[in-house]
């Protein structure tokens, strides 16, 4: 039987107030302002930290906790170790409480095993809502309970005990519950019953804080720390707000020990467990079971072949009066040998993340990247993605693990929340699973057809009649470039008796545009840093090139930048100076003094470059609305382009749109279309069409496109394709990126009846930035924020590094950022939350005001 050790206290919740200032590393107190632009997640990887999950309820979680806390704190002897065990959420308390079991069975396991044992043990409930607290206090209680906003009581409470003799005490044992209902039921039935809610947020932010209990303790004092996570329920029971807990702890992605079942029917409920964890990026070192005599461990190893061990425990006493001693001594093989497990796994682990930045520079060829201006510190590693955030690895003080918020939008692909991001991954796991992948021409199957037919319903609405997929968005520009020109050809009868040889088809684009990276789709871009020898020697860039009017704001003005080569003398001030981004975009400006001049450049512009029945034509129209991004997030008058779609289609030339990176709500609607108030007779999506999970694109044309290539002969066919051409699972993940994005249920930034998103950009502090003395000029629309630094000419443009401290800096704050030359921006996606951009926008302000230009001359270790 268990008995006292020599010195053994334990203190109640009165006494706690005054020993809390003695024992302040395990009291956590509300924390100060974090300087980070967000209150970000993160963990340390100093030590290992496990999240004990189970394939159902009362399967033996806290037992396994117990067992491997006992494991962790004798394996270290006599070096003295630390054990930090975290229940974020508990019902039925304070009749059950799995840290109260854990706290109490320690010691008793202890001096069964070893008598001279010392440790040093503490238990506490920080939040227990208010009918659990009155419980834990007695029926008898006649005084006030009070409680804060949130229904949970304003104290918690406290106990501590030690084992062993003397005040040199080796080993701890710390032990945390974060909200405790008084119901045993599921954590978010009870928090609605009892009146005491908590968000999600509240949960991952309080668990962050107990995480860091143990940090440093390996260097300061030589010890030990393992920490261990036991969820409630069965991996997908609802947490406290009813959000699944494998979805609720997903943030953190903390490496998983599986309790599974070994009872009739527990090979499926396992395997079920198994597979939610990993198809939400979890990593599961090992799945350890109670023995019921089924071998279920057998059919589970050949399913997991043999990848993750399987653990069996002895069959766990039902007699309620045992305490169990028996048992932890039979299983103890079995939990010293999963510890050891753990531990390997997490040295692995960490032995990796160390690793990747030096074996990365050896062996990729990064894109659009100076190879020796990378150094080996300057790389960053990745860890995983959730949502909006990147969990980076960061090797100081012994590594750790930390969120960062994605401003490239992974250039300019992503757009789900963590919520679509999971529900991407279930969809496109059962789309493999059911096609693979099949061939295109000539066949249909599910996704495909419905991609298609949101597409033409979507993006494509009244005026899209066809869908041609293919892998990448520059292939969807050659695509269009193509179809454009066949088109050219027949409405202008240059098919009917010519010779080939005599004609010469160019493309009408803009300069400071860029249509992607394959060769054709270069040649249809004006010269640019992207175009010269060194990049493609074969460039000739075969197109009539306009120099268009640009739009940003300054000094808190929208204005337009009218090109030296455009008289404009007539026009008259308020026709280039607005006091709002709407009026840019208001059609009123039609009739404008600006737009007479823009419509007698284009058609000097355009009859000058076209000579009808002689070598050259322009055969194709091919323009990014509204925003050129990778020209250096240049914002087009979109007066002038829609009089340049409307001119080149009154002249039978047809028109291109490249919505690769403005398709999809990325400036604010579905499609950059109707920002212009004109259509396309083609046009080319990808990016955000698939949330940026998986490579995707798509042409879409006008029947009468369509129309230019049907035909008796085979050869007048289009003759493109790909091997992957309309795979089954970009089209699944379009699909759902499609229908998430532009309804309210899932997108609260949408406003349907406008169907446009809300503002994302705060505008007042939008225009502050604009005054900066260190801004040029500034551009926000949409999910995009983007600002020109100011510099001398001759640090300006692609190659400029002047931003790189800058973003260094940012990157400190938790915002992910690389520029365009003295061009930076930040991206978000279409579910972002404003409140989030506002936190980066005032981020970005503070920095600006401490930042200094780098010169040109200074190695740089970020690449645009």
């Amino acid at each position: 039987m268990f008995q006292h050790p020599p010195l053994f206290f334990t203190h109640s919740r009165h006494f706690l107030r005054r020993r809390r200032r003695r024992h302040h590393n395990y009291h956590l107190s509300t924390p100060p302002l974090l300087h980070r632009f967000l209150s970000t997640i993160s963990h340390t990887l100093s030590h290992p930290i496990y999240t004990i999950w189970a394939a159902n309820t009362g399967l033996g979680k806290t037992l396994v906790s117990t067992g491997l806390a006992a494991s962790s704190l004798l394996s270290s002897s006599p070096s003295p170790s630390k054990l930090v065990y975290i229940k974020p959420l508990q019902t039925g308390f304070p009749l059950d409480s799995d840290s109260a079991f854990v706290y109490r069975k320690i010691p008793q396991i202890l001096l069964h095993r070893n008598p001279q044992s010392t440790l040093l043990a503490s238990n506490q409930t920080l939040n227990v809502s208010m009918q659990a607290e009155k419980l834990k206090i007695g029926n008898n209680f006649s005084g006030e309970v009070r409680t804060s906003k949130n229904g949970f009581g304003d104290f918690g409470y406290y106990e501590e005990r030690r084992l062993g003799i003397g005040e040199e005490l080796g080993s701890e044992l710390i032990c945390k519950t974060m909200y405790a209902w008084k119901e045993a039921i599921s954590p978010h039935l009870a928090a609605e019953r009892e009146g005491a809610n908590v968000e999600d947020s509240d949960v991952l932010a309080l668990l962050k804080r107990c995480l860091e209990i143990g940090v440093g303790s390996k260097r300061n004092g030589g010890s030990t720390v393992l920490s261990l996570v036991e969820t409630a329920g069965g991996v997908a029971s609802p947490g406290s707000s009813g959000s699944l807990q494998c979805d609720l702890y997903r943030p953190f992605r903390l490496p998983s020990i599986l309790v599974g079942d070994g009872r009739l029917g527990g090979i499926s409920g396992t395997i079920s467990a198994y597979e939610s964890l990993t198809i939400r990026g979890y990593d599961v070192v090992a799945i350890v079971l109670e023995d019921h005599g089924l071998k279920n461990e057998v059919p589970l190893l050949s399913y997991l072949r043999n990848r993750v061990p399987v653990l069996v425990l002895p069959s766990i006493p039902k007699d309620p009066s045992d305490n169990l001693m028996e048992w932890f001594v039979e299983s103890k093989t079995v939990f010293d040998s999963l510890n050891v497990i753990m531990m390997s796994s997490h040295q692995k682990r960490t032995d990796r993340l160390h690793e990747m930045p030096k074996k990365a520079q050896e062996i990729f060829w990064w894109p659009f990247t100076q190879h020796k201006l990378v150094s080996e510190e300057k790389v960053t590693v990745i860890d995983s993605r959730c949502g909006e955030n990147f969990s980076v690895h960061k090797v100081k003080d012994d590594g750790c693990i930390t969120e960062m918020f994605d401003a490239c939008a992974s250039w300019w692909t992503q757009g789900p929340n963590a919520a679509l991001q999971i529900k991407l991954a279930r969809d496109m796991g059962y789309t493999a699973a059911r096609f693979g992948h099949v061939m295109f021409p000539e066949n249909v199957y599910e996704p495909v057809l419905e991609c298609a037919e949101l597409l033409l319903q979507g993006v494509g609405k009244g005026w899209a009649s066809r869908a041609y997929f293919s892998d990448n968005g520059s292939t969807a520009i050659e695509i269009a470039l193509k179809m454009a020109f066949r088109k050219f050809l027949v409405d202008n009868e240059l098919l009917l008796d010519t010779d080939e040889n005599s004609i010469e088809l160019k493309v009408v684009a803009l300069k400071g545009s860029y249509h992607g990276d394959t060769l054709g789709a270069m040649e249809a871009q004006a010269p640019s840093p992207y175009t010269g020898f060194l990049q493609q020697p074969w460039y000739t860039g075969r197109g009539f090139f306009l120099d268009p009017p640009l739009v940003c704001m300054c000094d808190g003005v929208w204005k337009i930048s009218i090109p030296g080569n455009m008289k404009a003398d007539n026009v008259i001030l308020e026709d280039t100076s607005f006091k709002s981004r709407n009026e840019v975009f208001n059609k009123s400006r039609d009739d404008s003094s600006l737009a007479e001049v823009y419509s007698s450049y284009i058609s000097q512009e355009l009859k000058l470059n076209s000579r009808s029945k002689k070598l050259s034509h322009a055969g194709a129209l091919i323009i990014e609305p509204v925003i050129q991004g990778a020209g250096g997030m240049l914002m087009v008058d979109p007066l002038f382009q829609r009089l340049l779609v409307k001119e080149c289609q009154n002249r039978k030339i047809p028109v291109i749109f490249d919505e690769v990176f403005t398709g999809f709500w990325r400036l604010g609607v579905e499609s950059a279309a109707e920002l212009l108030f004109c259509q396309p007779d083609i046009a080319c999506y990808a990016k955000l069409m698939t949330g940026g999970i998986i490579p995707l694109a798509v042409t879409l044309a006008t029947n009468d496109v369509f129309e230019s290539f049907v035909g008796d002969s085979k050869l007048k066919a289009l003759l493109h394709g790909h091997s992957y051409s309309a795979h089954a699972l970009g089209c699944a993940a379009a699909c759902n990126s499609i229908k998430w994005f532009k309804d309210s249920q899932t997108n609260p930034n949408l406003i349907p009846q406008q169907n446009l998103l809300t503002e994302l950009w705060d505008t007042e502090l939008v225009q502050k930035i604009s005054f900066h003395p260190k801004v040029e000029r500034v551009v926000s629309l949409g999910t995009l924020f983007a600002v020109e630094l100011q510099v001398e000419d001759s640090e300006a443009g692609y190659a400029s590094v002047c931003a790189t401290s800058l973003l260094l800096k940012l990157r400190e704050d938790g915002i992910y950022m690389r520029p365009l030359g003295n061009v930076i921006y930040m991206m978000c996606g279409p579910c972002t939350s404003p409140h989030v951009c506002l936190q980066m926008l005032e981020t970005l302000y503070t920095r600006l005001n401490g930042f200094r230009h780098d010169k040109i001359e200074k190695d740089s270790e970020i690449q645009s």
